[in-house]
């Protein structure tokens, strides 16, 4: 059967974007294989700058540079991009000798990085370059050079960067994540870098966003129910912690209310807390107490020390708010 050419046009599709993937993946592969001292070379010259990771590029490698020189930055690493165009006209005074450069370029012969790399000689700027001709002068000029494999690009003309730019991509990545576990960065550190979005969100601890002090609906355990509902509805949480010298004893929640409905104004704390509530302590993850609320149905948590003193409360309601869903 014939295929109508609509049909036809979207499995030429599939097929070219399955082509581009499989060729890039292998071009990853042999990079990967074909890592050795050099790398481990770089690795070390960055650990040990007092200053900054410097980045630089043109055209799709200054692009490639600016997410590298990101992600550098976020785990870790102070680093900087600089347009290498603009370096030659005095934004090389942002280097100092104290700094690493890493020098992007295919060609190893790229033009504008010409005074970038004698200013480094010069000055004594280390320098590690990413380029895929080792004969090149950025490669020679180089104190490491990390070569990438001999891949053809996969554009229609096989000219316009691809695989090229996504084999530098990688090899950054590379070098950033084995900075960074050299480094020992933590999710604790990382969170200083991305306090905001819901990424950040993901490390906010409970003590960040619990309730605390005077806003806590406290309650003893011989506290009358007319005392206990002003503490619910005044404070607006639906929820009263019952405590006992500081330490939790239980909770009242509107559902406790309604399964004690007979005499309940005759009634005092102590009659109707539920005893055992869930707890959670200030340091975990804001996303355990989402998990644990969750699981269990409930909207709110006590937030407890290791001796059961009340510390603050935490509800559903405010982990959604802050973005941890």
């Amino acid at each position: 059967m014939t295929l109508p050419a609509s049909a036809m046009t979207t499995e030429s599709a599939l097929e070219d974007g399955r082509d581009v993937l499989r060729a890039e993946a292998t071009a990853l592969s042999r990079l990967a294989e074909g890592l050795d001292a050099r790398f481990v070379q770089a690795v070390d010259m960055i650990l040990a700058t007092r200053g900054r990771l410097i980045v630089a590029g043109i055209g799709k490698s200054g692009h490639v540079g600016r997410k590298i020189a990101a992600t550098f930055a976020s785990t870790g690493t102070p680093a900087h991009f600089v347009h290498a165009a603009e370096a030659s006209h005095g934004d090389l005074g942002m280097i100092t000798p104290d700094d690493v450069c890493l020098l992007l370029s295919k060609s190893g012969e790229t033009s504008e990085l010409s005074d970038l790399i004698s200013y480094t000689r010069r000055f004594g700027v280390a320098l590690i370059s990413i380029t895929g001709n080792p004969e090149s002068t950025l490669a020679q000029k180089s104190d490491v050079a990390l070569i990438l494999p001999d891949a053809p690009e996969v554009c229609a003309i096989g000219m316009a960067p691809t695989t090229s730019t996504t084999l530098t991509l990688g090899l950054g990545d590379a070098l950033a994540v084995a900075v960074m576990r050299a480094k020992g960065f933590d999710p604790a550190r990382f969170h200083l870098f991305h306090p905001g979005g819901k990424l950040g969100a993901q490390f906010l601890r409970v003590g960040e966003l619990m309730y605390q002090g005077d806003a806590l609906p406290l309650v003893t355990e011989l506290a009358p129910m007319d005392e206990v509902l002003m503490r619910m509805t005044g404070t607006g949480y639906g929820v009263a912690i019952m405590v006992n010298d500081g330490r939790l004893a239980g909770v009242i929640t509107d559902g406790d209310l309604r399964r004690n409905m007979e005499g309940l104004m005759s009634k005092v704390a102590g009659d109707v807390a539920t005893r055992s509530p869930k707890t959670i302590g200030p340091d975990a993850l804001v996303s355990e107490a989402v998990a644990m609320m969750n699981g269990n149905k409930i909207n709110a948590l006590c937030v407890i020390d290791d001796a059961r003193h009340v510390l603050g409360m935490i509800r559903l309601h405010d982990c959604l708010r802050a973005g941890v869903i």
